[in-house]
């Protein structure tokens, strides 16, 4: 008992948790969904459709397999075996998107926009598998109240490594003509990640001794996790708060919009907005993690969303660019004070035996979440922005309300 206790918490898993959030950020957002990508599919040809649906993937592909992950993880012992296969084969989807660009090229547009796919695809699906077996690893082997202090250190890390990424996009991009630039960003990004993977890979997992009995089925599966999510209600609380809480994205998409319609909006100032976003997120951080490793998760979430609602009623009457760097500084603290309570809650209520279905279901139900940009694209469609604003203040305001009832 006391070996297993000198593993929780160890400074060895801290510096490791971090050095992986940071690598694998600068890897990632060098196919940042509103950015990069977009450019990259374009060059090929490829219609905004596409866009989009090459934008979903990468953000939520992997949220379809994380039930049926937990199916399989319910059972085992130890994780990282099973975790160390999937970085590589993140890995190789990452570094083949590459070759694939290169290779095919300008030459087969088709080929090399179904190859990008495919690739997204591979990477995004198997996420779902990383996710599962993550958390049930960072639960292992850090106590409760370090598990924030060291998610919040890991944030703040990817946010800088989020900044270092466009730095070296921007290198890239201009010392290597197109195609072969875009190829290169995602060879050279896969092997920065890399550097994450074997950083976590490292990580020394405790055995787990309370695991549960897998169903005969993944349908019998299915139907237990349903019995579970209608039994337990403090999960049922847990996931509906998170999962409204994801109302400022029906007006988030829209506010630069707005703003373009009421200031002047140069390429200069789209970029101080997507920076002050990223700022605010590394930040917020020092707090969240104060807060966190005081067991103050519940506080966190509730701040989280009153920083989302100062934000959209900032949006009613902003006239200044500053005024929109105050709106995406909140945005960007409060989506990362959002992801650490949610993640550390749920590692709480969940039993230890029944840890990857509880946090299978709470990912898949609350990441249902994202979508509420088409509910948001529909409202200013046919109405304007006031509805538009209105609405995303009353699902937050009923995500808040909601958040009173949260249990740690």
């Amino acid at each position: 008992m006391s070996h297993e206790k000198e593993r929780v918490d160890k400074f060895s898993s801290h510096l490791k948790n971090i050095l992986h959030g940071f690598f694998l950020a600068i890897g990632t957002t060098i196919a940042e969904p509103s950015t990069i990508l977009p450019l990259i599919v374009n060059y090929f040809g490829g219609s905004s459709m596409l866009v989009g649906f090459f934008a979903a993937l990468l953000r939520g592909g992997a949220v379809i397999v994380q039930l049926f992950a937990a199916f399989h993880a319910q059972t085992y012992m130890v994780m990282m075996p099973y975790l160390r296969r999937v970085f590589f084969v993140r890995f190789l989807s990452w570094f083949l998107i590459g070759v694939a660009i290169i290779l095919f090229g300008e030459d087969y547009p088709n080929v090399t926009l179904a190859s990008i796919g495919f690739g997204l695809f591979i990477f995004s699906f198997s996420a779902g598998f990383a996710a599962i077996y993550f958390r049930e690893i960072m639960a292992k082997i850090f106590s409760h109240k370090f598990r924030g202090k060291t998610m919040a250190y890991r944030q703040f890390f990817s946010g800088a490594g989020g900044l270092l990424s466009g730095v070296l996009a921007a290198w890239i991009l201009e010392s290597f003509e197109a195609p072969q630039s875009y190829g290169y960003l995602f060879i050279i990004s896969s092997f920065i990640m890399g550097l994450g993977y074997i950083a976590f890979s490292l990580v020394e997992e405790p055995i787990k001794e309370e695991v549960s009995k897998k169903e005969s089925s993944f349908m019998e599966f299915l139907k237990n996790s349903w019995t579970l999510l209608k039994a337990d209600k403090n999960l049922q609380v847990q996931v509906t708060t998170f999962f409204l809480a994801y109302g400022y994205l029906i007006a988030l998409p829209f506010i630069i919009l707005d703003a373009q319609q009421k200031i002047d909006l140069g390429g200069v100032a789209i970029g101080s907005l997507i920076t002050t976003q990223m700022v605010g997120a590394m930040l917020s951080n020092f707090l969240w993690g104060n807060l966190s490793g005081r067991g103050r998760n519940i506080l966190t979430a509730k701040l989280s969303i009153s920083f989302q609602m100062v934000a959209i009623v900032l949006a009613f009457n902003a006239s200044s660019l500053y005024e929109y760097i105050a709106i995406f500084f909140l945005v960007g603290a409060s989506m990362d004070g959002s992801r650490i309570a949610s993640s550390n809650l749920i590692l709480k209520i969940a039993p230890a035996q029944k840890r990857p279905i509880y946090i299978a279901l709470q990912m898949n139900i609350v990441s249902l979440g994202m979508f509420f940009s088409i509910i948001g694209g529909v409202i200013l469609h046919y109405l304007n922005y006031t509805v538009l604003y209105g609405s995303a203040i009353f699902t937050l305001f009923a995500a808040l309300c909601l958040s009173f009832k949260l249990r740690d």
